[in-house]
C-alpha cells in the first residue's frame, strides 16, 4: 500500500472485509421503519420550494442586460442558477428511485418531466443508474466512474490503466488534474449519455437516446429500449421548445438564461457522482470480492455545507443510506445516516476534506487502478513504473 495516497478518510475503507458488512435486515434494523416511507406531501412540497427558489433567480435573470458587455455578470448567474436548478436533478432522482410519492403515475410524471427539462432521457437514466447502484465499485458490471485497470484484461476489466498513468506522469500531475477537472465537469456528462464514457466494460459503448446499433444493448434489455424512445420524446419537445425561445427572442438570451445554467446542472452532477465513489484511498473489488452490501458502503459522504445541502436536498451528505437503501427519501436520509454512523462506525465513510480538496485529490491521483490478486480489491496507483508502455 505504499504506492496510495490517502485522502481525508486515511485508508478507512481498505482495511474493511467482508466480515464486517452487515446484512440488509441488519441495516434495515437499526433504521426506524417510517424511513422507509415516502409521504407525497413532503415531497411536493420540497419541489415547491426548489420552484420558488428557480422561480426568484429566473426574475433576477430578467433584471440583467442581453448585451455582450454584461457577459462577467451572465456567468455568475448561470453559476447562481446552475447551482439552485440542481435541486431539480435531485427530485428527478428520487422519482427515479420510487422515493418521491406512493403515487407512481405522479412520481413517474414528475420525474420525466423534470428530466425531461435538463435534458436527461428519464428512463434510459433510469434504467443505467440501477445498474450503477446494484453493482457499486464493481470492477466488472459497475456503470459510472468504473476505473481503468493497470494490465487490465479488456474483457472484465478496463484496460489501459498504464498508458493512462504514464500520460498523467508525463504532463505532470498539476497538469493532469486540471485536463480531467476540465473534461468531467463540462464534457463528462454528455459524453456519458452519448458513449457511456466511464461506464462499465460490460456495456461500452452505449447511448441512453439510441439503444441499438452501433452502439452496445446490453444496458436495454426487453421492454428498456421502448423506454428510451420514450425518453427521447420528452427531451425532443424540450428542445422544440428551446427552438421556438431561440426564434423569438434569440441566441443570447436562450444561452444566457437555459444553456449557461443547464452547463452548471451538469458540472454539479458530476461533482457529486464522481466525489460519492472515487477516493483515492477507496477500492474496486472483484466479482468474486464483491456483495450488494459492500459496494454500497464504498459510497462517501462529503461536507458541503448548509447551503448546498438546503439547496440540493443533502444529496451529497447522505449517500451511503441512499445506496443501501435508495426508496429511502431525502428528508429522512439524514436522519437515518446518523443512525448508521453510530451503528457502523469501521464502515460508514465520511471524508471530512473540503469539496475543492477532495476534487482536487482524485483529479490528480485517480487515474488508473491494479489489482491486488490476493484480496480481490483494485486499488488506486499514483505511480506506475513500467517503461514498456
Amino acid at each position: 500500500m505504499s504506492n496510495i495516497k490517502f485522502s481525508g478518510l486515511k485508508g478507512q475503507a481498505l482495511d474493511i472485509d467482508n466480515k464486517d458488512i452487515p446484512s440488509i435486515k441488519e441495516f434495515q434494523k437499526v433504521i426506524p421503519d417510517h424511513y422507509f416511507k415516502c409521504n407525497t406531501l413532503t415531497s411536493l412540497r420540497y419541489l415547491l420550494q426548489s420552484t420558488l427558489i428557480q422561480f426568484f433567480v429566473v426574475l433576477i435573470g430578467l433584471s440583467i442586460p442581453f448585451t455582450i458587455n454584461m457577459i462577467p455578470i451572465w456567468i455568475i448567474y448561470s453559476l447562481l442558477s446552475g447551482t439552485t436548478a440542481m435541486g431539480f436533478w435531485v427530485i428527478a432522482h428520487e422519482c427515479g428511485h420510487g422515493a418521491f410519492s406512493e403515487n407512481k403515475t405522479l412520481e413517474t410524471l414528475t420525474g420525466y418531466l423534470l428530466h425531461s427539462f435538463l435534458l436527461v432521457p428519464y428512463f434510459s437514466w433510469q434504467r443505467s443508474h440501477a445498474i450503477h447502484h446494484r453493482f457499486t465499485n464493481n470492477i466488472t458490471n459497475g456503470e459510472t466512474h468504473v476505473p481503468l485497470v493497470i494490465k487490465g484484461n479488456g474483457i472484465t476489466e478496463k484496460a489501459g490503466g498504464e498508458k493512462e498513468l504514464y500520460f498523467s506522469n508525463l504532463i505532470g500531475k498539476k497538469n493532469y488534474g486540471i485536463l480531467q477537472l476540465v473534461l468531467h465537469l463540462i464534457f463528462g456528462w454528455p459524453a456519458y449519455l452519448f458513449s457511456g464514457s466511464t461506464g462499465g466494460i460490460k456495456y461500452i459503448p452505449s447511448n441512453h437516446f439510441w439503444p441499438k446499433k452501433p452502439f452496445s444493448k446490453a444496458l436495454w434489455p426487453s421492454m428498456w429500449a421502448k423506454k428510451v424512445w420514450i425518453s427521447d420524446i420528452g427531451v425532443a419537445l424540450t428542445i422544440f421548445g428551446v427552438f421556438l425561445f431561440v426564434f423569438k427572442y434569440g441566441f443570447f438570451p436562450v444561452i444566457a438564461m437555459y444553456f449557461g445554467p443547464l452547463l452548471v446542472v451538469n458540472g454539479w452532477l458530476v461533482i457529486y457522482t464522481w466525489l460519492h465513489h472515487t477516493d483515492s484511498d477507496v477500492p474496486h473489488l472483484s466479482n468474486k470480492e464483491f456483495s450488494f452490501m459492500r459496494g454500497a458502503f464504498l459510497s462517501i459522504d462529503r461536507p458541503y455545507g448548509v447551503i448546498l445541502n438546503f439547496l440540493h436536498h443533502n444529496i451529497g451528505s447522505s449517500h451511503v443510506v441512499h445506496h443501501v437503501c435508495p426508496t429511502i427519501p431525502h428528508y429522512h436520509a439524514k436522519k437515518a445516516t446518523y443512525l448508521i454512523k453510530k451503528a457502523f462506525k469501521k464502515l460508514y465513510l465520511f471524508n471530512p476534506d473540503p469539496i475543492q480538496k477532495a476534487l482536487w485529490n482524485i483529479a490528480c491521483n485517480c487515474v488508473a487502478v491494479k489489482s491486488d490478486n490476493k484480496s480481490g480489491r483494485y486499488i488506486w496507483q499514483s505511480s506506475y513504473r513500467n517503461k514498456k508502455i
